[in-house]
């Protein structure tokens, strides 16, 4: 069966890019979203987050009537649901937002309808989706009940891009492929295969699961390690990007660079899944995470030396000194903010400090609401003209192109050796 309609559930870093993927291959997609501002906003052939290439591709794709968003689901061959995953109390996997998907497309499945599980979600959670739509749609068979002659298909393909590459990788990127039965993965590789110029690797739903989580978790121990690097460096008075760039000339050593911590909804997130799951099992995993979830905290300490020593040196009082944080973002260039360490230091920093903060984020138009009223956004030139503490918190392409020695503050606290 081919599919002559795809809905993607979920308009966001992922699943836009996604629906204007195979918009662009001339097949009629429906976007689904409960974010109004972000359906009206696509309906004009326009994005609403930043993402290079994607809003020459939205714009064609909406004029040439391929790609349309609406805040209902209706009846489509394939969906693909690309949702939040976040997690709650004690790091617990949080499912809501997959579950409110899967039964609000409930009500439109008709037979020999795919639907795809994109959000990254703990082991089982394809099977739970699966579950949610049978106890919905008793009329129809599903992978659990009938097997290979099921009238639903149902697999979990996570996305594996890096955002602000994510029109390149989409489709360049091999894709791992988790059908409950193989028919389900035929079927999932039959539908990427639209836009795919990667391999399409085919397993069952719980290695797909799993495979997710830990390549995310294996990139967090590995940034866990520089990060605590930087910490033992700092008080060994040794310089750690100079270190590791030594230890990085052996042969067998790729040490990554340290930062201000970890954000961003997958690899500050992921490993929890993990470690909810296995407790016992996950103990390297879970201190990573306890490594980098703790960097920002010593960040502001940094910061606070910093502003005691620039105090007794200039002899101005604590409200009169600025501080300046130089990105919100939980990455270079995109205006994506979340989970972002550089978003928690700076609010940390606001509320700790008694003179002004300011907020330096070139990819965004207005503060997030945790941040308005504490800080005040400013571009890059404001803040070095007026901050007397500089704090360095995502190498955005327009701090590293201003050079180390036109900088005039004595008191920099840099946590990613853009200006050390």
């Amino acid at each position: 069966m081919s599919f002559s309609t795809i809905s993607v559930i979920g308009l966001g870093y992922i699943g836009l890019p996604t629906a204007a993927a195979f918009a662009s291959r001339q097949k009629k997609v429906v976007g689904v979203d409960i974010n109004q501002h972000a359906v009206d906003t696509i309906n004009r052939g326009e994005i609403h987050i930043v993402e290079p290439e994607l809003g020459d591709v939205v714009k064609a794709a909406v004029a040439q009537q391929f790609l349309r968003a609406t805040t209902t689901p209706e009846t489509a061959d394939a969906y693909l649901i690309a949702v939040p995953t976040p997690f709650k109390g004690e790091h617990e996997p949080d499912m809501v937002y997959v579950e409110a998907a899967a039964k609000s497309i409930a009500p439109v499945l008709k037979k020999g309808a795919l639907v795809i599980l994109e959000s990254t979600s703990p082991v089982g959670a394809t099977e739970q989706m699966a579950q949610w739509l049978a106890d919905a749609r008793p009329d129809l068979t599903f992978p659990q009940q009938a097997g290979e002659q099921a009238d639903i298909n149902i697999a979990y393909c996570p996305e594996r891009v890096l955002p602000g590459q994510v029109m390149v990788e989409l489709i360049k990127n091999d894709r791992v492929i988790g059908g409950m039965t193989p028919v389900c993965s035929a079927r999932a590789s039959e539908l990427y295969n639209i836009f795919l110029e990667g391999e399409c690797v085919v397993t069952n739903a719980r290695t797909a699961e799993m495979c997710k989580l830990t390549e995310n978790s294996f990139r967090d121990v590995n940034i866990a390690f520089a990060n605590e690097l930087s910490l033992i460096c700092a008080d060994q008075g040794i310089n750690v990007w100079e270190l590791i760039r030594l230890a990085n000339r052996h042969p067998r050593v790729n040490i990554l660079q340290p930062g201000p911590g970890v954000g961003g909804h997958c690899i500050a997130v992921d490993p929890w899944f993990i470690v909810a799951q296995n407790p016992e099992q996950s103990r390297l995993i879970r201190t990573a995470r306890e490594v980098n979830d703790h960097k920002p905290h010593w960040v502001i300490n940094q910061v606070k030396a910093a502003v005691a020593d620039c105090l007794t040196t200039t002899g101005k009082r604590a409200n009169e000194l600025k501080i300046a944080c130089f990105g919100l973002a939980f990455k270079p260039n995109i205006d994506d903010l979340r989970e972002s360490p550089a978003m928690e230091i700076t609010q940390l920093i606001a509320q700790w400090h008694s003179g002004e903060t300011l907020a330096v984020e070139p990819n965004i138009h207005q503060l997030p609401k945790k941040l308005a009223g504490l800080c005040r956004l400013a571009t890059l030139d404001e803040a070095l003209n007026d901050a007397d503490v500089l704090v360095m918190l995502v190498d955005h392409n327009p701090f590293k192109a201003r050079s180390a020695e036109r900088i005039q503050q004595q008191y920099i606290v840099d946590t990613k050796g853009v200006w050390r």
